[in-house]
């Protein structure tokens, strides 16, 4: 399918006009609801994680009240700071540290040590309470609140029985530990320590509502990143290694925000304490968020294949009934063209287009005879003129001479004349093969090879000839003895006879248009500037003869032509068929090739700096495959 064609760019813009339209829509309105769907839950989950950040601090605002009891209970303070125990002291403890136990939700144990003393009690679900007298401080509480800050929430890890080997063993729980340090009012002199372990559950009951386990993640953070709450155990009281925490999420200036990374939407929010520095971050991965816009953008293709292929069925149609009897009358207009003037032409239809058809039939039956009469007298006299100029030598029995002459070099044990006498008879079968008047490039370089060899023993190899020529442009289809006498010109005029360095190349490329370029460069003696001023006005006069008039900057002549009125291309063809000697040089070379090409056809001398001449052939690009003439871009 060509896009030259009315029925292609008709396809195309009628796909162009529905698909376009189509497909922006499409991308309009999915990226609108994702968009939309991304703020709508970003606006939910912050509305969600502000009420669980609230419900986070009241649990921790609870627990931080429920450990200043020891302060509120005046005996109880009173005999921490005396240290001296007895039966209601004991009695006394117990019931506090219970009290303490059962105010807030899911503690799992109370640990209290009193300094003065060394006594160390605990209170928990399965064995009830427990004292110990002169021991040490439990080794955890004194490394989080022994100095420094007096309030210390331990990350969650696995419960144990802070010393008390006589306790009845108890499975272990995951808790977090709130520590602190009990001191003389208004000193800073240390009493004891009073540890309250509470159970993970707790923040799983919170947090289980804030968020989907089986699609989102969300984490609890302390303020060194160390994870509080996860869903996956392994992650819990260990630091958060993910790269989306860090930066903005970890800086506990902003209190509030979302990120969009790796993949996911992180929405975090900073717990509001004054014993723990919390953060609640939920990660919800982008493809969870766009579920619904991605099912509706799954539609929206579904849609668009199915119109696409209606379109598709509705253009090809159309297309045809309307570009149908277009290529019925270019295919006459084609056989008129390939030489077939009396092709049948019958209207296919009654609109515009048939009317055309039918002018086109009364068009053609008015000049035809007119077209036939006067292109078979121009092709036969273009023919003629070919034929005369290619018909400088036809004696038949100087070829055979030849041979009976190169037998005997042969017989004599000289095979270098012989080798000579070969290529002279190449070169006279080529001149007196007058079947045909095109050869091809091959057939063209055959036959200048034989020449320069002949020429090499003339001059005793004193030059050296190259031929570059793309492989494909071999068989490109070209008039005979097109290049030997541009050839000529350099052994004629610009070769140095002394100097054994002459240097020949022939070059050949296809330009890309359409058309060939085939380059004769020498670096032998320049042109004078007068006579290359009269080889060009000399050509002149041959691109006059054809209609068309050059630039006399790439108008060429033949170097051994003189001007005036030998420049006559007429002349030059009445010579040859008059039987007389035309001298064979660029100006028959180009006449020739204006024959034959046409407008296309040029031909341009210049000199080359510091020495030498180059010689340019412009033809058209014929070349025989399987049978077929491909002549490359048409003429513009």
């Amino acid at each position: 399918m060509k896009f030259k064609s009315i029925r292609t760019k008709l396809i195309v813009f009628m796909l162009i006009a529905t698909i376009i339209p189509i497909v922006t829509t499409m991308f309009v309105t999915y990226t609108y609801t994702s968009k939309s769907m991304k703020d709508r839950a970003l606006e939910d989950t912050q509305n969600l994680l502000y009420q669980g950040q609230r419900n986070v601090s009241a649990v921790l605002a609870a627990l931080n009240s429920s450990s200043l009891y020891v302060y509120s209970d005046a005996e109880l303070y009173r005999e921490l700071q005396t240290g001296v125990p007895d039966f209601q002291t004991d009695s006394r403890l117990f019931a506090a540290l219970s009290y303490m136990k059962s105010s807030v939700t899911d503690v799992h144990q109370v640990y209290l040590y009193t300094s003065l003393g060394k006594r160390a009690t605990i209170v928990t679900n399965v064995a009830g309470a427990k004292r110990a007298t002169d021991t040490e401080a439990f080794a955890d509480v004194d490394h989080y609140v022994g100095s420094g800050e007096s309030v210390y929430v331990q990350p969650t890890h696995l419960s144990h029985t802070y010393g008390f080997a006589s306790l009845q063993p108890q499975p272990s729980e995951k808790v977090f530990t709130l520590h602190r340090r009990i001191e003389r009012i208004p000193s800073n002199e240390e009493l004891g320590f009073i540890s309250m372990d509470v159970k993970l559950s707790l923040l799983t009951d919170i947090v289980g509502q804030l968020y989907d386990n089986t699609e989102e993640d969300l984490y609890i953070v302390d303020g060194n990143g160390v994870v509080i709450y996860a869903d996956e155990d392994q992650l819990i009281g260990k630091p958060i290694r993910s790269t989306w925490f860090q930066g903005e999420v970890a800086d506990r200036e902003v209190e509030r925000g979302s990120i969009e990374q790796g993949g996911a939407l992180i929405v975090y929010e900073h717990v509001q304490g004054t014993i723990a520095d919390w953060t609640i971050i939920k990660r919800i991965p982008t493809s969870y968020l766009m579920r619904e816009a991605n099912h509706a953008a799954a539609i929206n293709m579904l849609l668009l294949a199915v119109s696409l292929a209606v379109i598709v069925t509705a253009t090809i149609i159309v297309s045809l009934r309307i570009t149908a009897p277009i290529k019925q009358l270019v295919r006459y207009m084609n056989e008129v063209q390939a030489g077939n003037l009396n092709v049948a032409i019958q209207p296919a239809s009654n609109d515009e287009i048939g009317m055309v058809v039918v002018s086109f039939r009364s068009m053609m039956g008015t000049i035809n005879h007119l077209i036939l009469s006067e292109y078979k007298l121009e092709l036969a006299n273009k023919t003629n003129q070919l034929r005369a100029l290619q018909a400088q030598i036809n004696p038949h029995f100087m070829n055979n001479t030849l041979q009976i002459i190169g037998t005997l070099a042969l017989e004599l044990g000289v095979p270098r004349i012989y080798a000579l006498l070969a290529a002279l008879a190449r070169m006279m079968r080529y001149s007196m093969d007058n079947e045909s008047s095109t050869i091809t490039l091959r057939d063209e370089l055959a036959h200048l090879k034989a020449y320069v060899e002949l020429q090499k023993e003339r001059y005793e190899n004193r030059f050296e000839f190259h031929v570059e020529v793309d492989a494909p442009l071999l068989d490109a289809e070209m008039p005979k003895m097109i290049l030997q006498p541009v050839i000529e010109n350099y052994f004629k005029h610009g070769m140095d006879k002394s100097a054994e360095d002459g240097q020949l190349y022939l070059k050949a490329y296809s330009r890309g248009d359409g058309l060939i370029e085939l380059i004769v460069e020498n670096n032998g003696a320049v042109i004078s500037s007068e006579k290359l001023e009269a080889i060009r006005r000399g050509l002149e006069t041959v691109y006059a003869e054809n209609g068309v008039q050059k630039n006399s900057g790439y108008a060429m002549e033949s170097i051994d032509e003189q001007p005036a009125a030998d420049t006559d291309v007429n002349s030059s063809l009445k010579q040859a068929q008059a039987g007389a000697e035309p001298r064979i040089g660029l100006n028959n070379v180009l006449a020739r090739l204006r024959m034959v090409y046409g407008e296309e056809a040029q031909l341009r001398v210049e000199n080359i700096a510091p020495s030498g001449v180059r010689i340019t052939l412009v033809i058209m690009k014929k070349v025989v495959e399987g049978g077929e003439m491909d002549e490359g871009a048409d003429r513009r």
